[in-house]
């Protein structure tokens, strides 16, 4: 017999579902909230955290509150005209510009991937392992402009492997595909920083064959479940660091916003890079772009 919650649990984002227990542990032991809440407690609680969180970060904490009081039957407070009143006084007396995660640049990637090729001839298998998932993780984040989620999704029996060609990826869902249906994305190998190659070399060191394909590693060198999302950014920044450089202002984000950057760099118009990473919103691009230029040197 089929189990309708857990359908309905699947039709949640595991992300916005991590990020809304988070509002709520803020919300109840950190600001000493009582749930189930009323617009006046929830009217302080934004005041009281105007100068400290965007209003992009106050409306997302709503969002969690106003799901928590849904799915356990109760009115919604974040509803309450007084409640939408404080946020838009926040917004218009604590308007700041958007923080962006640092790009990371293509020398930075070089050097990366430098330092952990220099770990992957280490004798502990802890280490060799790690540092043969990161470089795939950096590379195929990098080329691919994925997202940590994105990453963290996907799966080994739904990419295809062409060695020395390329690669065929298969992502289940994104933050822009809300109905799931899925897409598939293309890699071509590189000459360079090649991806494909570090898709390759993690099939091996790793044995794996099916399952999730960035994977935790224990201290001992066991791989364990499947990376969180969350992990991407620290990964990086310990990458950064260990290849002596700045890593403040670093998160997942950064290969995304790294792939972009090189791309304009090389031409890229909005309409390819749009199709390539996956934008809906040309203002997205329109940050970086002139115009229209595939991998060039890069490619085979």
């Amino acid at each position: 017999m089929s189990d309708p919650e857990r359908y309905r649990q699947a039709a949640r984002r595991e992300s916005t579902a991590r990020r809304y227990a988070r509002v709520i542990e803020h919300f109840e032991v950190e600001w000493g909230g009582l749930l189930p809440a009323s617009h006046a407690s929830v009217g302080r609680y934004l005041a009281e955290h105007a100068e400290h969180f965007s209003p992009g970060t106050l409306r997302t904490h709503l969002a969690a509150l106003a799901h928590w009081h849904l799915q356990h039957g109760f009115v919604d407070p974040t509803k309450a005209p007084t409640v939408r009143e404080v946020l838009r006084g926040i917004q218009a007396l604590h308007t700041r510009p958007a923080v962006q995660a640092e790009p990371l640049q293509l020398r930075e990637l070089e050097a990366c991937i430098q330092v952990l090729k220099g770990e992957e001839k280490c004798e502990q298998p802890a280490m060799r392992l790690r540092a043969c998932r990161d470089r795939l993780l950096l590379l195929l984040g990098f080329w691919r402009a994925l997202r940590s989620d994105e990453l963290c999704r996907l799966r080994i029996e739904f990419t295809r492997l062409e060695p020395a060609q390329g690669l065929t990826l298969f992502l289940p869902s994104s933050k822009t595909d809300r109905s799931n249906l899925g897409r598939q994305l293309s890699m071509p190998a590189l000459n360079h920083l090649c991806p494909v190659q570090a898709y390759e070399d993690w099939l091996i060191c790793s044995g794996l064959c099916e399952g999730p394909l960035l994977r935790n590693v224990d201290r001992w060198g066991r791989l364990g479940e499947g990376l969180h999302s969350y992990s991407v950014s620290r990964i990086l920044r310990r990458i950064l660091q260990r290849s002596g450089l700045e890593a403040l202002g670093f998160s997942g984000h950064s290969l995304r916003r790294g792939f972009a950057t090189w791309a304009s760099a090389n031409q890229w118009s909005a309409k390819a890079l749009m199709d390539y990473v996956g934008w809906r919103d040309v203002q997205s691009a329109m940050r970086y772009v002139d115009a229209d230029t595939p991998f060039g040197a890069l490619l085979r």
